[in-house]
């Protein structure tokens, strides 16, 4: 399997990408610079030993040559960036990580935005594809640090097709070494992508990189 990561050049898609490659997945970042994407994994390859795993290319080169998709950009120019890319990832399985966020004298809100969450906006613009969101709640900084242990996070992962969440349950389990956590249907997204802001002023406030972790359910359940 071939893994495509639009905005694979920023922090959190490259983090994500850099743990992917290391479990042993193909892994292609895109970018809307290529030379930027290609510059990024060279960069990581060397960094941690990943050459041959880890490539770079534009974003719809990316998505072309992929089985799965994960979208890993700002919000800004999502609706755009999508539509744009509707054609090659129709039929495929395409993970959001994408969290709507505003910032005020008073920090990180989350953003009010016309289908309630980049999920399902992703999911109106791509009838053909199947979506699911994951990954809202890691730390890039962490995430790049491979001898740093994430096996004690959750990826809290939603969708409506059953068989794509545990396609991105599996990939989740890959990227921290932990459990995914399926927490129910695509529109949950609209309380896991806000949360995000929970954490990020969490984060300023205590100077750590805070996750998260559910209580009460059993090694081995999903």
């Amino acid at each position: 399997m071939t893994i495509a990561i639009v905005g694979g050049s920023g922090p959190q898609g490259s983090g994500i990408g850099v743990r992917l490659a290391a479990a042993g997945e193909r892994v292609v970042l895109g970018s809307r610079d290529a030379a930027r994407a290609v510059a990024e994994a060279e960069r990581l390859s060397e960094a941690h030993g990943l050459r041959g795993s880890l490539t770079g290319a534009a974003n719809r080169d990316a998505v072309e040559a992929a089985d799965t998709v994960i979208l890993a950009v700002p919000y800004t120019g999502h609706t755009e960036l999508v539509e744009s890319l509707a054609v090659p990832l129709s039929g495929k399985l395409v993970i959001s990580c994408v969290n709507p966020l505003a910032f005020d004298k008073h920090g990180p809100v989350g953003a009010e935005i016309p289908d309630r969450s980049a999920a399902e906006e992703a999911a109106r613009l791509l009838p053909e594809s199947v979506v699911a969101g994951a990954f809202h709640h890691l730390s890039a900084v962490t995430l790049h640090r491979l001898e740093h242990d994430l096996s004690h996070e959750d990826v809290l992962v939603c969708g409506d097709d059953q068989a794509g969440k545990e396609r991105v349950m599996r990939l989740a389990e890959q990227v921290t070494g932990g459990r995914a956590i399926d927490v129910g249907a695509l529109r949950l997204a609209r309380h896991l992508e806000p949360f995000t802001a929970v954490l990020i002023s969490v984060n300023k406030r205590y100077k750590t990189n805070a996750s998260v972790s559910l209580t009460g359910i059993g090694k081995g359940e999903k």
